[in-house]
């Protein structure tokens, strides 16, 4: 039995090598920063745990929320949305041309939402109760619990849409068809769910019209939330399937480029639109509430910065593409756009908040918060190399080719 173990082990863990040759194969300059960065941010945790949110944080009464939260929760969970996106055209419009792209949006999203719930457990005070409100603190009335119910139920639901990989992997057929069956149910459930809390979070802050800057605040905070991390998502999804397909390559038979980058594409296709749409909102909300009086000084400037290098550019970088065909252009444009959504969040959660405050007096995170983030980052891209490397998510499980 123990032999039987070790031989498993040896197979699916190490990929067929011993522990030492494993341990050899994986000293790379790549590991060894990654480790580095590991060091820290497992530090940080640490003394989080133990010296608790005042020693290792520059949060106060003033600033209860910081960079755990804009950066963790804000950007991680918008980026986190191509689950919401491509995944939804697949399984749910039957747009099945992009396939191929289902396992690896599935396996990105439920990863992000993983680590993004990881990393809010060292915000909390008493993050020990984190599933009260499971089952215990019924807060009906409150967003935070909204988001937290969805948080949960988004996990279980992207769990249940990547369980196919993880039982072919493990090559227990019942149990893979049984969850493949509840592949489409799942997605109409994850739509509502996944579309709820990225709402949610823009209305978090509806509740501080006064500490938000005004060109930033809008009762359109939610709806802005949500189509701003649609084409975050799709920008993931580009940024993602070209960084795994050149890196995991050898995985992929017949990889046919030519119609991947036409797919790559279609794909900045429908980014360009969601940020026409986002764009157009923006602008009628900056008329409609006569913004234009707060855009003297360095907040004006800095807003126009975030509305045209990081949305009107990149709009206009996907059309350009989509008319000449330029897959380069889309890569850039999906880069601009993530960044864009980075620079958004954090500009509500943090820059534009409590606006009327001095640079001098305003939070900023303290070394320890920059690498606890950093690390789970990196714990993220790790689990997700881990996970590419081991099961069928770039390519088709020889035994179930005829079942996809």
């Amino acid at each position: 039995m123990a032999k039987n173990n070790s031989s498993w082990f040896r197979e699916k863990i190490l990929m067929g090598r011993t522990f030492s040759e494993f341990i050899k194969d994986n000293i790379t300059i790549g590991n060894i920063i990654a480790l580095i960065i590991l060091i820290f941010g497992i530090y940080a945790m640490i003394y989080r745990l133990i010296c608790g949110l005042g020693p290792s944080t520059n949060l106060s009464d003033e600033y209860p929320w910081g960079f755990w939260i804009g950066f963790d929760i804000l950007v991680g969970i918008a980026l986190a949305a191509p689950g919401l996106t491509v995944g939804t055209a697949i399984h749910l419009f039957g747009i099945k041309e992009y396939h191929h792209f289902a396992r690896p949006v599935i396996l990105s999203s439920l990863l992000g939402y993983i680590f993004a719930v990881f990393a809010l457990m060292f915000d909390l005070g008493r993050y020990y109760r984190v599933f009260y409100l499971i089952g215990w603190s019924w807060g009906f009335e409150s967003i935070l619990f909204l988001i937290g119910w969805h948080f949960f139920l988004y996990i279980n639901i992207c769990l249940i849409e990547f369980a196919p990989v993880l039982f072919e992997w493990l090559d227990i057929k019942k149990v893979r068809d049984f969850f493949a069956k509840l592949t489409i149910w799942a997605t109409i459930f994850g739509v509502i769910i996944a579309g709820g809390h990225q709402s949610a979070l823009g209305g978090l802050y509806l509740v501080v019209p006064s500490k938000l800057h005004p060109l930033w605040y809008s009762v359109l905070l939610p709806p802005f939330f949500l189509i701003s991390a649609i084409f975050g998502g799709i920008s993931i999804v580009i940024i993602e399937g070209t960084i795994t397909h050149k890196a995991f390559k050898h995985q992929i038979k017949d990889f046919d480029e030519e119609d991947f980058n036409r797919k790559l594409i279609g794909l900045g296709k429908a980014a360009a639109c969601a940020l026409y749409i986002y764009l157009i909102l923006k602008l009628l909300d900056f008329a409609h509430y006569e913004k234009w009086h707060y855009m003297k000084g360095f907040y004006g400037f800095w807003y126009l910065v975030e509305l045209i290098a990081f949305v009107l550019v990149p709009a206009l970088m996907f059309t350009s593409a989509v008319r000449n065909r330029l897959v380069w252009l889309v890569k850039l444009g999906a880069v601009l756009t993530a960044l864009g959504v980075i620079i958004n969040r954090l500009n509500v959660s943090l820059f534009a908040y409590k606006w009327y405050v001095p640079f001098s007096q305003k939070y900023y995170p303290a070394w320890t918060e920059i690498a606890l983030s950093a690390g789970v980052v990196t714990m993220l891209i790790l689990t997700y190399r881990f996970v590419l490397n081991r099961m069928p998510v770039l390519y088709e499980h020889p035994k179930y080719k005829s079942e996809h």
